[in-house]
């Protein structure tokens, strides 16, 4: 971005958002958030409150925008959609609202981006490829999903939410990016956030046993979100990107097995294993085809596992 912009997150105090916020406004960018803080934390964009160039609103978008929101981000270039619960028990807890903030928000957000002429991104994720039968997944994947399973609220909606955006593309010929998030971790993560880096890290630096649901052959890859807030932002700036549907996702994969035993080493933990059932619709593998990241946005995430996860770690430690 060579000129400063005026830009619009939803679900900009979520764990994403937040370092999304604070690379943005690092460029000089003037950033408004908006976010409901039904899982975001005000925490985590605190710091930047006092700021001339940030601006913050608590409101639900699946309400139509308030006047005075509306004047607030008229003039806006770019908008980066994020908002939306995004961990296992998040959504599972908030099924309903997940569903509407990816179908009706959604809706209101690309309305205003059609009005302001602002680029779009869309934060969809690899849960709309359900549990995968193709490995690695590749964008023109279309996935496993079960539409009427647990998980179903976050893969269904996000699906509403590629499928809204493409047609606001073809229809309106807004300038949109669809972009689809592998497993992201990092500081500013939720503690009680249930995914399985938080959780073991939790535990670990507690010397309990490690909750392992199934016999941890499961895999995924794991991001940290520098890398992530990078691969979003060279995705709004691509020209390149406009219509794309385009993978995010350090293109390793571990087993869940592996992870706990680095988490183990790195906390110096005392630490064992405690396995528990299966959970349902949970996928067993995961890891992104990121070809074509590297094509259009010459993006390649560049933080190991073992420094991101001392970084989070250091972070937790810090609670």
């Amino acid at each position: 971005m060579k000129t400063p912009s005026k830009i619009l997150i939803t679900g900009g105090a979520g764990f994403i958002g937040s370092h999304l916020v604070e690379s943005l406004l690092a460029k000089g960018n003037e950033v408004i958030c908006i976010d409901n803080f039904l899982t975001g934390k005000k925490e985590n964009i605190e710091e930047f409150l006092g700021r001339k160039n940030f601006r913050l609103f608590k409101y639900d978008i699946i309400q139509p925008l308030k006047k005075e929101i509306r004047q607030k981000i008229h003039g806006i270039t770019r908008l980066y959609h994020l908002a939306s619960p995004a961990s296992p028990p998040q959504y599972k807890k908030y099924a309903i609202e997940t569903l509407l903030v990816n179908s009706i928000g959604t809706y209101n957000m690309l309305e205003v981006a059609k009005e302001e002429r602002a680029k779009f991104l869309l934060a969809s994720t690899s849960e709309v490829y359900g549990n995968p039968l193709v490995h690695p997944q590749k964008e023109g994947y279309f996935g496993n999903v079960n539409p009427i399973g647990v998980r179903s609220c976050y893969d269904e909606g996000k699906r509403f939410a590629e499928s809204i955006t493409m047609n606001y593309h073809r229809k309106y010929q807004v300038d949109t990016r669809i972009i689809r998030i592998f497993n992201t971790y990092g500081p500013k993560m939720d503690r009680e956030d249930g995914r399985v880096i938080a959780n073991f890290i939790n535990q670990a630096l507690r010397d309990i046993p490690l909750t392992m649901h199934g016999d941890g052959t499961q895999t995924r890859s794991f991001c940290y979100v520098s890398d992530m807030v990078d691969g979003l932002s060279r995705a709004m700036e691509s020209k390149g990107a406009n219509s794309e549907v385009i993978n995010l996702g350090y293109p390793k994969e571990y087993t869940i097995s592996e992870i706990g035993k680095i988490i183990v080493d790195l906390t110096k933990s005392s630490s064992e294993i405690k396995r528990y059932p299966p959970q349902e619709d949970d996928p067993e593998r995961r890891k992104p085809d990121i070809t074509k990241a590297k094509k259009l946005l010459g993006w390649d995430p560049s933080v190991s596992l073992t420094i991101g996860l001392s970084h989070t770690i250091n972070y937790f430690r810090s609670l």
